[in-house]
């Protein structure tokens, strides 16, 4: 039993007997003072003397009362042990991402700003966001960890924020915001593929989707619907993106419209990165880069695949290959790698497509090519590509008697998740960061 609740307890069973102790000589005085008045001479004095000690009394009682309810009991309030208060101050502070809106008015922030500091959080970085009634402020915060998420919320709350939102941040938040624009620009310009993935780590937890255009339409116009933004894609279509409960401001949107047009300016651009492997009997190999200019060299691989070959790759119908390799070639749907002999002859194709929040993996290798390691080779650069990108797993969907596939997957020595579904399997592998990789350790 805790020390507090037993001196409680032992202090009860004294002031039960005090009280039964007091009753009887309470009963006591009663009678005595009886017999006084009945046959003493001064019966009348003998009972206001009485009632003038009785109300000095219980004066002096509420007097000692209230004196003591100002005090607080030395054993009702536990005391922390040093060690556990060490390690509350040696713990790291944890970093959060506030978003709150406050008043456009001279002091608003500031208050905000006094009430953290009050609470012992660090501002690291703050970037406002004006809007037609307030201001949206975005801080990144160093916050002590004994202070609760929620505490952190009420104390911008009392300070005058509003529509508040609060998020982990971990080290990559602490870049500022010009030097990941900067990155982030520099990384669309050298890759088409990249306008996505650079639109996501902007905005942070979001989906981003990309819709082809319809027959006949034109160019679409760049709209702003509180979680949504759509924006025209420079080849065609509109990428979509959309954040669950946190509105997008006219800063953010206006930052998204600037990425889009530095890539429509850009054009259509594919990394020359090339990467020449053996294979066991010694035939070498060029593992580069695919886009839009190779579609011919495709369509000519798909005439030397056999049916059942392009229906494994394609789980149907194979006659529309052209509307196919249009979406997979295209670098705003994914990044395509291309293998390619010496002479030049395309003989297969790899894939890596963006599906929203999901990221497909997807192999086609020419029937005189099969089982010789080429799909194996493909299969690590796309999960490389996917982990680079900083994505967290990567599923192919395949048939289930496509036992090449499932080898294939195996072979990639990462965790596997297998889920089976009228004869279609989709097998899903957790990636690690890039240095983390099987292969990689095994070069290094």
């Amino acid at each position: 039993m805790p020390p507090v609740r037993a001196a409680t307890r032992r202090r009860h069973w004294g002031r039960d007997l005090t009280e039964v102790a007091a009753l009887f000589a309470a009963m006591a005085a009663a009678d005595l003072i009886a017999d006084l008045v009945n046959h003493g001479p001064d019966g009348g004095l003998l009972l206001m003397t009485s009632a003038a000690a009785l109300l000095a009394a219980a004066a002096a009682h509420v007097w000692w009362t209230h004196r003591r309810s100002g005090r607080t009991p030395a054993a009702a309030v536990p005391e922390v042990p040093a060690g556990d208060a060490d390690r509350r101050e040696d713990a790291e502070p944890t970093l959060w991402r506030l978003r709150t809106t406050v008043r456009d008015t001279p002091g608003s922030l500031g208050a905000v700003c006094t009430a953290l500091a009050g609470s012992r959080v660090d501002i690291v970085t703050l970037q406002t966001h004006p809007l037609a009634e307030g201001t949206v402020d975005e801080f990144l915060l160093r916050a002590p960890a004994a202070l609760p998420a929620a505490a952190l919320v009420l104390t911008v709350a009392d300070a005058g924020g509003t529509d508040t939102w609060l998020e982990r941040a971990d080290a990559h938040d602490l870049v500022d915001t010009p030097t990941r624009m900067l990155t982030l620009a520099t990384r669309t310009a050298l890759d088409a593929a990249e306008l996505p993935l650079a639109l996501r780590q902007l905005f942070g937890r979001c989906t981003i989707r990309s819709i082809p255009a319809a027959a006949g339409e034109g160019p679409v116009q760049d709209t702003l619907e509180d979680t949504v933004m759509r924006l025209g894609d420079p080849s065609g279509g509109t990428i979509t993106v959309q954040r669950d409960h946190l509105p997008f401001t006219p800063t953010e949107f206006a930052r998204a419209r600037a990425l889009v047009e530095l890539d429509a300016r850009l054009g259509v651009r594919v990394p020359d990165s090339r990467h020449v492997v053996t294979l066991p009997e010694g035939n070498e190999l060029t593992v580069r880069r695919a886009g839009p200019e190779d579609r011919t060299a495709a369509l000519a691989m798909h005439d030397r695949c056999s049916p059942a070959t392009l229906a494994m790759r394609y789980h149907g119908p194979t006659d529309d290959a052209d509307r196919y390799l249009d979406h997979l070639l295209s670098p705003r749907f994914g990044q395509s790698l291309a293998v390619e002999t010496a002479s030049g002859r395309l003989v297969a194709l790899g894939h890596l497509l963006w599906d929203g929040d999901e990221n497909e993996v997807a192999l086609l290798v020419e029937d005189g090519w099969q089982r010789r390691g080429i799909g194996a080779v493909l299969l690590r650069k796309l999960v490389e590509l996917a982990s680079e990108a900083g994505r967290e797993s990567a599923y192919a969907v395949t048939r289930a008697t496509n036992t090449g596939m499932v080898a294939t997957m195996r072979e990639l020595g990462l965790p596997l998740d297998y889920q089976v579904e009228d004869g279609t399997l989709v097998i899903t592998a957790t990636l690690p960061s890039p240095a983390a990789l099987p292969w990689a350790a095994a070069r290094r």
